[in-house]
């Protein structure tokens, strides 16, 4: 299954849609409509910020893949590729594993996400991720 997989995700990746970042999705905090992994700033290309809100007073595990998928688009975007990869991989190690909704509403896994965010960096392809 998985050598079929690949070639189907790489196919969706040729397309020109692919030039787009694929979204996160995540859960909205409970008490407040502000999104938890710097969704809105990502969307609005307000990339410093996204670091800044991804880097500061994180209150959620430091580790969340969604929060380091995002912060290495975020870095991506500015041009800091070394900090990028570095997010990126540590996404990929993250000892939380878990199903990511994309913005087109298909789950993925992180890690998939990751390796994927990782992988079109290094090939100078769009960006994988922004969370919300």
């Amino acid at each position: 299954m998985k050598k079929i997989l690949l070639p189907l995700v790489a196919i969706a990746f040729a397309t020109p849609a692919a030039a787009q970042s694929i979204v996160v999705v995540t859960a909205p905090q409970v008490e407040s409509d502000a999104l938890p992994v710097a969704y809105s700033e990502l969307q609005a290309g307000a990339n410093a910020a996204a670091v800044e809100t991804l880097t500061g007073d994180w209150e959620g595990d430091i580790r969340d893949p969604s929060r380091l998928i995002n912060l290495g688009t975020a870095y991506a975007r500015l041009g800091r590729t070394g900090d990028a990869k570095t997010a990126y991989g540590a996404a990929l190690d993250s000892p939380i594993r878990y199903d990511v909704e994309l913005a087109d509403g298909r789950y993925v896994d992180s890690r998939w996400a990751a390796r994927t965010a990782l992988a079109n960096l290094d090939q100078g392809r769009a960006l994988l991720a922004l969370a919300r």
